[in-house]
């Protein structure tokens, strides 16, 4: 997902020299535009985009240790991290794994809000709303119950793709996603009968006890990295017999990573481990790829778990 974020210097020179690195950049001189992108950098000090860009140049050029500094200087220089360079540093190993900066996954899914659909669907053959369906009707079946849910809560709902693929079998749709420019999307569709501006998390600490019957995750959690307490709450909310859905994106480990996408994968065995530990019932685990991504299927899980 391209994220081209720009944060003003205020210097029209520094400005001006960024742009002119940013040319060089994509035209592939990379030792000129990190040489350039220095000299913004000079001008403004404290010029995020700067760093965050020249930590890209410098990961192109193989030159790790220069990039990680490039990083750190981005999140100081804006410690609300809107370009993400934490994410950066985590995928690096040079930061702990920890939550993505909230300012980051905000604006860079309203950047990314107009040509949502069209991307995912067009140029990454996006499925995580089909494979959800299809495994929440496979442990419905086997349970011989109907696939049918009086009230569902869409995390992470996007422009209202997943409440789109499971419309027909669900009454009343609460939508939550942390992107303003998501939720005015999915607001256009008609499914949601309420939409929040939220983290899932706390979005899902605002619901009623036992007054879901459905919990929907669509390609969401790989934006969480410690699935915890999402997955706590949606317990609680869940009524017994509720399920909770979600896919994510995996890797041949236990744990959990940030992975080349710059999103995080949970391996099999933590997923296994998180849901009994938060207390449902694991029901259905699969491998399944929710997208394309440089022509390869993205490896990934899909997840069903029951409140019992």
């Amino acid at each position: 997902m391209p994220h081209r974020l720009f944060l003003s210097s205020g210097d029209l020179i520094a400005d001006r020299r960024y742009e002119f690195a940013r040319d060089l950049q994509i035209k592939g001189d990379l030792a000129a535009a990190a040489e350039v992108m220095e000299q913004a950098i000079e001008v403004a000090p404290n010029f995020a985009s700067a760093w965050f860009e020249l930590g890209k140049i410098r990961l192109d050029l193989g030159e790790t240790d220069k990039a990680i500094s490039a990083f750190q200087n981005a999140v100081a220089a804006d410690p609300d991290d809107r370009h993400g360079a934490a994410v950066r540093l985590m995928q690096l190993g040079a930061a702990p794994l920890a939550d993505m900066p909230k300012a980051y996954v905000q604006s860079l899914f309203d950047q990314y809000a107009p040509r949502f659909e069209s991307e995912l669907i067009e140029r990454l053959h996006y499925r995580a709303p089909a494979i959800l369906f299809k495994a929440v009707l496979a442990v419905r079946a086997a349970e011989k119950k109907p696939a049918y849910f009086k009230r569902a809560i869409d995390l992470g709902c996007g422009t209202g793709l997943g409440a789109a693929a499971f419309a027909s079998n669900v009454d009343s749709f609460i939508g939550i996603d942390l992107s303003a420019g998501m939720i005015a999307q999915a607001r256009d569709t008609g499914l949601y009968a309420a939409l929040e501006v939220d983290d899932m998390t706390a979005g899902l600490a605002r619901q009623p006890d036992a007054s879901a019957d459905l919990v929907l995750a669509a390609d969401a959690m790989v934006y969480v990295g410690d699935l915890g307490p999402v997955l706590r709450e949606a317990k609680r909310v869940l009524m017994p017999g509720g399920l909770v859905a979600f896919t994510v994106e995996t890797h041949d480990g236990d744990g959990v990573i940030m992975g080349k996408g710059l999103r995080y994968a949970h391996g099999a065995e933590y997923i296994r481990g998180i849901i009994t530990n938060v207390g449902l019932k694991l029901a259905h685990l699969e491998p399944a790829s929710p997208r394309t991504e440089d022509q390869a299927p993205v490896r990934g899980l899909s997840v069903v778990a029951m409140r019992t």
